[in-house]
């Protein structure tokens, strides 16, 4: 499964109303640290296909960052039906993201 850019419009629906496992990193354009992390977040994306990967562009969602408290990034959040079960901060190599996805899924 690709990664999907979503908006303040789109997270209602694809993040809050989900019942299953979604990912979001939260980045900017700009930051090298989230450009760093970008490729092992695609991969990780087409190797766990029971997991929505999406992105949220902090620059262009101001809303979402606030309401979500990310005053750093990358910042990315864990929610399993709609409620946020893990949040942690910064680049990290994949072995970090693995442990992280493994305390959601068990």
């Amino acid at each position: 499964m690709a990664v999907i850019s979503i908006n303040q419009n789109d997270f209602q629906k694809e993040v809050l109303e989900d019942k299953g496992i979604v990912f979001i990193d939260f980045y900017a354009i700009w930051c090298g640290p989230c450009r760093v992390t970008s490729p092992l977040i695609d991969e990780l994306s087409n190797e766990y296909k029971n997991i929505k990967f999406l992105k949220v562009d902090v620059d262009k969602n101001p809303e979402l960052a606030q309401q979500y408290s990310i005053f750093s990034i990358p910042t990315f959040m864990i929610f399993k039906g709609g409620q946020v079960t893990s949040q942690f901060v910064g680049a990290m190599g994949k072995e970090g993201f693995l442990n992280e996805i493994k305390k959601v899924t068990g």
